[in-house]
């Protein structure tokens, strides 16, 4: 499969970990690209960063309008009628970027998906079903949009899963980030879930936390894998 075009960076020379990082409706990688000097890392984290860009397609709810989209909005009301077969080639879009990162020699333990609006429903997706242990999963704002046809695979039963979610969020509501938070539980997994006081964003204080989630969560992968 052909790669979607995609912002790269790297905090080191020889990366030995890689977060995946997918942007919501409308964005396109630029959009959380500036983030990495924000998250403040160490300078011995050697992690490459993946932005890709969704291709453009027709929104529904934009009048047809064509723009960057992991897949269809056909409803004002998100969870109630899912573009399934856009959001499927979506998924499979980000696993052809893991493979590759297996391919350059990185250990799936270390690869992490993370996901904003959009991009974090096709990161539920990509992560949970995928056939390989992977290192973490970020669902940000976003909700799970594939619950009721995602096949869970037991490999990654034990994932690390951070969810979180703006509390005046009027876009996806925060209610369908406890939903998901609700449905994971239900289905055997241990997810942390934080909230903010923001609506449709990121904020300072979350940078923070991703920051802080994503050192704690490649050292203890670094130990786990000696």
């Amino acid at each position: 499969m052909t790669l979607l075009p995609a912002i790269e960076k790297e905090t080191s020379p020889s990366p030995d970990s890689t977060v995946i990082w997918l942007h919501g409706l409308g964005a396109d990688g630029n959009d959380f690209a500036p983030i990495i000097p924000e998250l403040q890392l160490p300078v011995t984290a050697a992690i490459r960063f993946i932005f890709p860009h969704a291709p453009a397609i027709p929104v529904t709810i934009n009048g047809g309008y064509v723009m960057p989209a992991w897949y269809d909005i056909m409803e004002m009301q998100i969870n109630r009628k899912i573009d399934s077969e856009g959001l499927m080639a979506s998924a499979r879009s980000i696993n052809a970027f893991i493979d590759r990162e297996l391919d350059r020699g990185i250990d799936s333990r270390r690869i992490i998906v993370a996901g904003f609006s959009q991009g974090g429903a096709v990161a539920y997706q990509v992560v949970l079903s995928h056939d390989k242990p992977l290192g973490g999963l970020l669902a940000m704002s976003t909700y799970l949009a594939t619950a009721d046809t995602l096949e869970y695979t037991a490999v990654n039963k034990e994932i690390p899963i951070s969810v979180q979610h703006g509390l005046h969020d009027p876009v996806v509501p925060e209610q369908l980030g406890r939903t998901a938070v609700a449905r994971l539980i239900q289905e055997g997994y241990r997810v942390s879930y934080q909230n903010y006081p923001m609506e449709h964003s990121v904020c300072p204080a979350q940078i923070d936390d991703i920051s802080q989630w994503l050192q704690s969560l490649l050292s203890t992968t670094c130990r786990s894998l000696r």
